[in-house]
């Protein structure tokens, strides 16, 4: 994500460098491509700490719950 977010400030930086429509045209499209990233990429990681979380995978750990005699 923090590539993405990168990215977009590189783009931000070039497009108040830069005043040609030519130019700035494509680069825009590529500012919103990496903030689309940057949203799917957020919403990845919540769907998995959310499936991680109803896991709940260290709530019980056998290995170490196990009574020993």
């Amino acid at each position: 994500m923090a590539a993405e977010q990168k990215a977009r400030s590189t783009y931000d930086n070039i497009l108040r460098m830069i005043k040609d429509p030519e130019i700035c045209d494509p680069i825009r499209f590529l500012r919103e491509r990496e903030i689309v990233h940057y949203q799917r990429f957020g919403e990845s990681l919540r769907r998995i700490q959310d499936d991680l979380d109803s896991r709940n995978f260290y709530a019980f750990n056998a290995q170490i719950d196990k009574k020993h005699c």
